[in-house]
């Protein structure tokens, strides 16, 4: 996919999951299960998957895991096989580190296929804004980049609009994801590409926490409205059908003049069941495993285990999930799973 294939992609709007690490019951990564969820994923109609990244869990890396690689492999060669070039797709892969480190994974990810590098700014807690904008920019000389705006409470930083309206002038960056779960914050990424002028950089919410306002939000700074397109979330791993087709509806809405109140109680029903999923009541401390529980019930996952043994479901979560899978039976998709779960698992 050449660069402005990739901004056309982006800017149309997609539905983008952060792909789970699926493993056994002995913490050892399952190739079947793993290609059972690219395929959910893809055959919900995704846009495209974002590999490495935070739901993958960042102990991939480690040299006694050494997962990176052969996941990031692993996940290019099926999605090539599933699809077959039949529909447009971005392959997107986390990049993280250091910039010797990021650079390095960033050549990984384009020998392997991909398309875009999702950039965490996690490990540069106390680089300053000059030398965060630096590093970004060496990045996206080996891959187009993705901004990522990942909130404090999981390992990100502070990054005020200063930091964004120089990112936003990197020619390499295609987008932006905005996961800082503030609405300040959101504002502060939004307003500096919009005053960048750059039109060519998608907006992207990670905002797990107001997906549908988000995304129906016109967001007007001076004279221009801007929309965020689509969403690159967590929680689009999760009953994966339905968020696209959400999202579908939502781009549809957003034509009209007037926003349906309809969809502020679905946005406080989403953020109510990605409270569930997330952990929101621990501080996230079962956010990956939420995810992974999702899955194990419908039957895509084996377990709910992360490789760090002390990452597991918190008290109450399990009925939390099945409180809101009650109360919201139309953010579910288990009669889609259930008819293809099958030829998934092959």
């Amino acid at each position: 996919m050449e660069t402005s294939e990739l901004r056309s992609h982006l800017l149309a709007g997609q539905a983008i999951p952060a792909l789970p690490l699926a493993l056994d019951a002995h913490r050892n990564w399952s190739p079947p299960h793993q290609r059972a969820v690219l395929r959910y994923y893809m055959d919900a109609g995704v846009g495209g998957i974002a590999v490495g990244v935070h739901s993958t869990q960042f102990e991939i890396r480690e040299p006694h895991h050494a997962l990176f690689g052969p996941l990031l492999s692993f996940a290019s060669a099926e999605i090539d096989s599933w699809l077959d070039g039949s529909r447009p797709f971005v392959k997107i892969a986390g990049l993280c580190g250091d910039t010797t480190q990021a650079c390095g994974e960033a050549v990984l990810a384009r020998q392997c296929g991909y398309h875009a590098g999702l950039l965490s700014l996690a490990a540069l807690k106390h680089a300053t804004l000059d030398e965060l904008v630096a590093h970004c920019r060496a990045v996206s000389e080996v891959l187009p980049i993705i901004g990522f705006y990942l909130q404090p409470a999981v390992g990100g930083r502070v990054l005020p609009y200063e930091f964004w309206r120089k990112f936003a002038e990197i020619p390499n960056v295609v987008a932006i994801k905005m996961a800082p779960f503030n609405r300040y914050q959101t504002f502060d990424v939004i307003r500096a590409v919009v005053e960048a002028g750059r039109d060519d950089i998608a907006l992207y919410t990670g905002n797990d926490d107001n997906i549908a306002v988000d995304l129906l939000t016109p967001w007007e700074i001076g004279c221009k409205r801007r929309f965020i397109v689509g969403g690159l979330l967590g929680q689009f791993g999760v009953w994966t059908k339905r968020a696209v087709e959400l999202l579908e509806e939502i781009k549809a809405v957003r034509k009209q003049e007037n926003i349906p109140a309809a969809w502020l109680s679905r946005n406080a029903a989403w953020t109510d069941a990605n409270a569930a999923v997330f952990d929101a009541a621990n501080g996230y401390a079962g956010v990956i495993c939420g995810i992974h529980e999702v899955l194990r019930r419908q039957g895509i996952f084996a377990t709910d285990l992360c490789l760090n043994p002390h990452e597991k479901l918190s008290p109450g979560q399990a009925e939390e999930l099945d409180r809101v899978c009650a109360a919201y039976p139309w953010l579910l998709d288990d009669d889609f799973v259930k008819a293809n779960l099958a030829r998934w698992l092959i």
